[in-house]
């Protein structure tokens, strides 16, 4: 199946945001968005899965830690959740020229099913393609850390995926990081460090590929008065 950057020619852009448990990513997506806001960039904040009524039903059963679901169970369910969201959400979004920003998207499901799962990767590319329409992120940011300091990050209760093995999330740390080499696009920024300093080098990292939506420190954004 042919793939697309996304709605060509209207302006949107699609921004994915990926990383292993306790990277940080719903972190960093906040205080991205509450710059955004206040240099006020229009932005849509959204995760996966859901985002949509199906994808938050979906989401409480895919992370039930009471729910015990084979591999393949899983795979379909968060692509289920996907099809709703790129085709509710994302496509109407991307068609209105908005800037959106996704607490994760293909890649998880390439890291954690294709490859951490064994699945296949060729077979998860595939079915992802068909659920998507073949829309893909114009870019992707893979926040990376090891996964032992990611899993002594959590705080509260753990959901299913979080309660899994350390093997487990080990192998989805080498999943993303053999993913960061093989697809176009992604931005490796190391989520190792103080909470501030790791924002610092992710918005450097995306007003540089990026620049009228995450300007550099003292530039407006394009529009602003």
């Amino acid at each position: 199946m042919e793939v697309e950057a996304h709605v060509t020619g209207t302006g949107g852009l699609f921004i994915a945001f990926e990383g292993g448990e306790g990277a940080g990513k719903s972190t960093h997506l906040r205080r991205l968005a509450e710059r955004l806001d206040r240099l006020g960039v229009a932005h849509l904040l959204v995760r996966e899965p859901g985002g949509t009524p199906a994808g938050e039903r979906i989401r409480q059963i895919v992370l039930d830690p009471e729910t015990p679901i084979f591999a393949e169970t899983e795979l379909l369910l968060y692509l289920a959740s996907r099809a709703e969201f790129v085709k509710r959400v994302v496509r109407p979004a991307l068609e209105r020229g908005e800037l959106v920003l996704a607490d994760r998207f293909e890649m998880s499901t390439y890291a954690y099913q294709g490859l951490a799962r064994g699945l296949g990767l060729d077979r998860v590319k595939d079915l992802n393609a068909f659920a998507t329409g073949g829309l893909k992120p114009d870019g992707t940011v893979l926040l990376a850390l090891d996964a032992d300091v990611g899993r002594g990050r959590q705080r509260g209760q753990a959901d299913r995926l979080e309660q899994e093995h350390a093997d487990f999330h080990r192998a989805v740390a080498r999943a993303y990081a053999a993913l960061a080499e093989s697809e176009p696009g992604v931005i490796t920024i190391s989520s190792d460090g103080p909470l501030e300093e790791v924002q610092d080098r992710l918005w450097e990292a995306l007003s540089e590929r990026w620049p009228d939506r995450f300007p550099p420190r003292g530039v407006k954004p394009f529009g602003s008065p």
